[in-house]
């Protein structure tokens, strides 16, 4: 109930009391004064009866005096004395006829009818002795007629006296009972009042009120230093307090919202400062192999519950592998078919929620109850690769995550595509189509940086010719001769490694620079490479195109020989060993005829 529906009920409650209250003091005084009434008039009652009775004793004796002494002042005083016996008789009737009752009234008449008897009596007395009949007189006011009459009269009036005073007493007790009981109800509606209003004021003022206001008052300050974590009062009230209750609690609430969106806020900013730091990381990476290691660097701050993959695409878009790794993920297997990814079916992100009942990707484990979300990187409307995330709760933290996710799959598809973009156009820039090899260009390149960075580590350059190409042209066909060309590129890559830098120098003709190696290495490796192409079986579509072989010329800069004119060098002994009988090794640093190989 509301504090202003307590106060008006209260209010009004002690009015009511007060009124009640009043009208009981009222009744009271007013039968206290009937009180005092019923006993003025009974003492009134009781002084006039006496005078009355007085009255007639007097005039029976001044009657008596005058019939037997026959003096004047003694009619006289007859006379006034029953004048004022009359007089008095009208008085007890005005003090007691409004509320006779029939007893009283029959007793009343009774005095008045013996009243009668005697003052005839003695009114015929005092005519007679007037009249000369003193005897007659005499005889009259000491007769037993007057004697009887006299006593009958003493005798009615004690009688209506008795009924008066009887009915006077009871008269009285029940107006002081009344008035007693109306003191009582005064004095017990009075302490009520008196204590409705000190529970009003208790109830109201003190638990209501104060209690409320003083808690709320430290709810209130803890508000204004913002600590929302502050517990208000629980009691459900709907009073004004209650509503002020409520509004604090909305403010609250509004508080804490206010902190949720804000911690929301920077978050969000943080995790967006973060996408930026890594997209500038990716915008900087010079080759896919720094991709993985920034992603997964950042893909664990940026998303701390999440495990996941970076998977690349090959150049056949058949296969996914794992380029990059965080978070040790559980569910997915670090190599599979594209065909398996719904997500690359689709072309669309795929989140896989087995208690939800989507469809699981083949490359996902089942038995793991973890969510696991598909990106597809594409760019340039080409699929390059697969961002993958899996983490707890079904899924729900990769939901909250889904846009950041978005946002850096965009960006890091565009920086793959433009990283084997770059790559392909680099290739083409420094490797032949056909062989896979460093081109001219790049031999030119490698020569000009060894002119330019001399150092006191020897160097090597040894130049190859395929004997007698155009026997393969024309026998088997240009593309015979090709694939001739591209296995012997084959081999001479499995013999080099990644050691040394293998060119074709144009045509039929390749070029191997080979740092930091000594004459004799140099022409080992050229031994080991003429003939490991001399044993080679080469098949073209099933057909044998016979035994190839290769003429190689070596020079060195070893024993003070420059390198700017090491090419033209290695091309004298290259020429040196075609003209030999070819299928041979031929370095600057030999004399005399050509050495040919052990059959």
């Amino acid at each position: 109930m509301r504090i202003s529906t307590i106060t008006n009920w209260a209010y009004a409650t002690t009015v009511v009391l007060t009124l009640i209250s009043g009208g009981a003091f009222i009744m009271a005084v007013r039968s206290a004064d009937l009180e005092r009434d019923a006993a003025t008039t009974a003492w009134k009652l009781d002084e006039t009866v006496e005078q009355l009775q007085s009255a007639a004793e007097k005039t029976t004796e001044d009657a008596r005096l005058y019939v037997i002494k026959g003096e004047e002042r003694y009619l006289n005083a007859f006379r006034a004395v029953d004048a004022v016996e009359r007089e008095r008789e009208q008085s007890v009737k005005r003090l007691v006829i409004s509320n006779l009752t029939d007893q009283e009234r029959t007793a009343l008449q009774t005095v008045e009818a013996d009243a009668e008897v005697l003052d005839a009596i003695e009114e015929q007395a005092v005519k007679d002795f007037a009249a000369g009949k003193q005897d007659v007189g005499r005889a009259a006011v000491f007769s037993p007629e007057h004697e009887e009459a006299q006593t009958d009269l003493m005798a009615s009036v004690a009688h209506f006296t008795d009924l008066v005073d009887a009915r006077g007493q009871e008269d009285l007790r029940s107006a002081k009972e009344k008035a007693d009981l109306w003191g009582a109800i005064a004095k017990s509606l009075l302490a009520i009042t008196a204590l409705v209003f000190l529970s009003v004021l208790y109830f109201v003022l003190k638990r209501r009120v104060a209690r409320p206001l003083h808690q709320m008052s430290g709810v209130v300050r803890r508000l204004a230093k913002q600590d929302y974590t502050v517990e208000l009062l629980a009691d459900g009230r709907r009073d004004e307090i209650g509503d002020m209750n409520d509004a604090i609690q909305i403010f609250r609430d509004n508080g804490l919202e206010r902190d949720r969106l804000d911690a929301e806020r920077r978050k969000d900013q943080q995790i967006k400062d973060l996408i930026l730091q890594l997209m500038h990381r990716l915008q900087g990476c010079q080759d896919e192999a720094e991709l993985a290691p920034v992603v997964a660097r950042y893909a664990v701050q940026i998303f701390p519950e999440l495990r996941g993959h970076l998977f690349v695409m090959n150049e056949g878009r058949t296969v996914l592998s794992a380029a990059g790794t965080w978070g040790a993920p559980r569910r997915s297997t670090t190599e599979f078919p594209s065909i398996q990814c719904w997500g690359l079916r689709r072309g669309r992100p795929h989140l896989s929620e087995v208690e939800h009942g989507d469809v699981p990707c083949q490359h996902l484990d089942e038995t793991t109850k973890d969510g696991s979300l598909c990106m597809p990187l594409a760019a340039h409307g080409d699929t390059v690769g697969m961002l993958y995330f899996e983490g707890p709760d079904g899924g729900l933290e990769l939901i909250a995550a889904r846009v950041y996710i978005e946002l850096i799959a965009e960006n890091l598809g565009l920086a793959i595509a433009n990283l084997q973009l770059r790559d392909r156009l680099a290739n083409l820039a420094v490797k032949d189509p056909l062989t896979g090899l460093l081109n001219r260009r790049s031999l030119d390149e490698n020569l000009n940086r060894l002119r330019r960075e001399a150092t006191d580590l020897p160097a090597a350059l040894m130049m190859i010719d395929i004997d007698h190409f155009k026997h393969f042209n024309d026998d088997f066909g240009h593309d015979a001769g090709d694939f001739v060309m591209s296995q012997v590129a084959a081999i001479m890559m499995d013999v080099a490694g990644n050691h040394w830098a293998v060119h074709r120098f144009g045509g039929e003709e390749f070029a191997i620079v080979m740092l930091g190696t000594d004459q004799k290495e140099a022409r080992s490796l050229a031994e080991r490479l003429r003939s490991g192409i001399e044993r080679a079986p080469i098949t073209y579509l099933g057909r044998p195109l016979g035994t190839v072989t290769v003429s190689i010329g070596v020079a060195s800069t070893q024993d003070g020989q420059p390198s700017t004119n090491l090419m033209q060098r290695a091309d004298a002994s290259l020429l040196r060993a075609k003209a030999g009988g070819r299928n041979v090794v031929i370095t600057d640093w030999t004399t005399g005829d050509v050495e040919r190989p052990a059959v």
